[in-house]
């Protein structure tokens, strides 16, 4: 019996408020949308900086007979000169202990075969045409200016890579799209917050004697909140589940279809990532859902 009330009052809850319901799904659809992109964006940035950013900080590309390097004049580098220049590295005092990698000729070309394996490119390249190269890690990444201003211009040496400078501009704007997205989302979830305690409020206001009467014999507030906060949940529900087949969308044309196969060297957020994601979303929709109904309708408790 009490089921069958509580039932059917949310139903007629929805039919007084079908309009305002669809208001609080697609707020609340756009916003944990916002939200899920974010949440993604930050694993990503994450992701990039924990393999790439802090890892290799300066690479030192050496000559070969092809390079037009100020180091190089036409010729390949001697062996001669490949001790000076990694003589020159580990005698840094910003080079960290043991943070010169050589990468060969082979090495560099077994690399480029797995990371464009499906790419007619791969059968013009020979190893001979690879550049052989040290990887420097340095004591303090913000510190990389002076190494690169002494192994500049040796002999050798076509060119010096600085990883962070190449990677900056793209985490600064992953970083401004992600506190774009997050402030969007806030605002938007702040909406969604007034737009289900509007809702709310209407509805009980509609029922006010019904909920007086009720009070009156004696039923508790949980019993009497119930219908309204079913209404709620549903809307957030609803919404929850759209943003988070949005952002599966979005993950899956953005990062599997298109992404993964154009930059082969970045690691990218996957299932894991994205089922932590939309669990965040599921959450904050039904919070925000909750709280406001139980704070509308405390004041139609009252006798």
């Amino acid at each position: 019996m009490r089921l069958h009330y509580v039932l059917s009052d949310l139903g007629i809850g929805l039919k007084r408020n079908l309009s305002m319901t669809i208001a609080v799904v697609v707020t609340m659809w756009v916003s944990l949308s916002l939200l899920g992109g974010a949440l993604a964006i930050n694993q990503q940035v994450g992701l990039m900086k924990g393999n790439w950013y802090d890892k290799i900080q300066i690479s030192v590309f050496l000559c070969t007979k092809d390079s037009g390097g100020r180091g190089c004049n036409g010729s390949e580098v001697t062996a001669a000169q490949k001790n000076r220049i990694r003589e020159t590295i580990e005698a840094s005092p910003d080079t960290a202990p043991n943070g010169v990698f050589v990468e060969t000729k082979q090495q560099a070309y077994d690399q480029f075969k797995k990371l464009y394996k499906d790419s007619p490119i791969v059968g013009t390249v020979t190893v001979d045409q690879m550049q052989e190269s040290f990887r420097i890690k340095l004591k303090d990444p913000q510190r990389f200016e002076n190494l690169v201003s002494a192994v500049s211009g040796l002999p050798g040496v076509d060119l010096v890579q600085d990883l962070r400078t190449i990677l900056k501009p793209l985490f600064t704007a992953l970083n401004s799209l992600q506190i774009g997205s997050v402030v969007a989302a806030i605002l938007l979830l702040g909406a969604g917050v007034l737009q289900i305690a509007n809702t709310i409020r209407l509805a009980a206001y509609a029922r006010r004697r019904e909920i007086g009467i009720m009070r009156l014999v004696g039923a508790s507030n949980l019993y009497i909140q119930l219908p309204f906060l079913l209404e709620a949940v549903l809307a957030a529900l609803i919404g929850a589940m759209l943003a988070c087949g949005t952002l599966w969308l979005m993950i899956y044309f953005t990062v599997n279809r298109y992404a993964k196969s154009t930059f082969r060297s970045w690691e990218w957020i996957g299932i894991g990532e994205t089922m932590w994601a939309t669990a965040i979303m599921v959450g904050v929709g039904l919070v925000l859902a909750i709280i406001p109904t139980f704070l509308t309708t405390r004041k139609y408790l009252k006798v």
